[in-house]
């Protein structure tokens, strides 16, 4: 099955996370298919806490693709602060 999930990344006590779409059986940090997105949890100031491609995450979802619970509140999050941006 394929998973759109986050992957790790950033230094000790600053997390950064990619919102990755990938294989379920695959490694949290390993192989993926397509980068869609990152968050960015320890942001401040100007710093973007999320972006999202939320036209590719809709594609992949379209292809049977399922979000962990973490990347669909974080979908959520991208698609209140769109309509303000634009």
């Amino acid at each position: 099955m394929v998973k759109i999930r986050l992957t790790r990344g950033g230094a000790k006590k600053r997390p950064f996370y990619h919102i990755i779409v990938t294989d379920s059986r695959s490694a949290r940090d390993g192989r993926n298919i397509e980068r869609v997105g990152y968050y960015n949890p320890v942001a401040q100031g100007a710093e973007q806490r999320v972006v999202l491609d939320t036209a590719r995450v809709d594609h992949w979802v379209s292809q049977g693709a399922q979000m962990t619970d973490k990347v669909r509140a974080l979908y959520k999050e991208a698609g209140k602060a769109q309509p303000a941006a634009a």
